[in-house]
């Protein structure tokens, strides 16, 4: 991006030398107009890639204040309002984004994936309809299983899980949702094959590593599976498997497993500690 001085002195140059031709100042001050808009374009880029999203936030809300028919700029408030947490703002505006002239249907997508964000599965399914089922992308499909999903049509969610798969060359993330939501369904031995499918494509994603675990206990399959794991994620997912073993009535089991968590744990691990102790005191009671 030119620096704003840099920028300044060489249109000032630039009119310094040809002072006596009056087409050639309004060139120069066409020309800064037009580096404005590239020294712009760039900052709205930075702003949404690299940015805290609270700033985002305050710079597109502020840029959209002051050029009010720019709807690029209410796009990426739109945008900037969802990574910030603030999901029923950002539904506000990426309505009105979708439904302006300008609006498209990857608009529909954001605004379906806000109010999804709210709980609105009413108002998410409703903006899917909208939508042509020519527009065939992995968030439209994604969103598409989460609603599916919420509604208990499980042949759907898998349906669109299957489609938003072979949408994506990152697809870790979808397989963890499909696995999720096999969970839900107590089809534990789907969700294990899915969770350990999703950490071949990524194996640094702890969440996925916990729901495999909490798919392979609820099989009473209590001991850690061959994936990549680091001393602390152990100790973690042991706990998470000793947790669930006490729940399904395997407390000797459990009792075992929260050792197991505080001897591997390379710091005091107080929960486990406090479980233990707990069933301990229960027992002798």
């Amino acid at each position: 991006m030119r620096h704003p001085f840099v920028t300044i002195l060489l249109v000032a140059g630039v009119i310094g030398l040809s002072a006596c031709a009056r087409n050639e100042g309004a060139e120069a001050d066409k020309a800064l107009k037009d580096l404005d808009v590239v020294d712009n374009a760039n900052l709205n880029d930075v702003m949404m890639t690299v940015s805290d999203p609270a700033q985002a936030v305050d710079y597109f809300a502020k840029a959209s204040a002051q050029n009010p028919g720019r709807v690029d700029l209410k796009r990426n408030l739109a945008k900037s309002l969802a990574r910030a947490n603030r999901a029923p703002e950002a539904a506000k505006i990426w309505r009105e984004v979708a439904y302006s002239a300008e609006g498209t249907n990857e608009d529909r997508i954001g605004l379906t994936d806000a109010l999804i964000r709210q709980n609105d599965w009413k108002g998410a399914k409703a903006e899917l309809n909208t939508i042509p089922p020519t527009y065939e992308t992995y968030e439209r499909y994604r969103l598409e299983a989460m609603v599916a999903d919420a509604n208990k049509q499980w042949k759907k969610a898998d349906s669109f899980y299957e489609t938003a798969f072979g949408l994506t060359t990152k697809p870790a993330g979808i397989l963890n949702n499909w696995g999720y939501s096999k969970l839900t369904r107590s089809d534990f031995a789907g969700a294990e094959k899915l969770f350990t499918q999703a950490l071949t494509y990524d194996s640094t994603q702890f969440t996925t590593k916990n729901n495999l675990v909490l798919a392979r206990a609820a099989q009473h399959k209590y001991d850690m599976p061959m994936v990549q794991m680091t001393q602390s994620e152990r100790a973690q997912l042991l706990y998470t498997a000793a947790l669930t073993a006490v729940k399904q009535g395997d407390v000797d089991t459990g009792k075992a497993l929260l050792q197991q968590a505080i001897d591997t744990s390379p710091q005091y691990f107080e929960e486990a500690v406090r479980a233990l102790q707990t069933l301990d005191s229960g027992a002798k009671g």
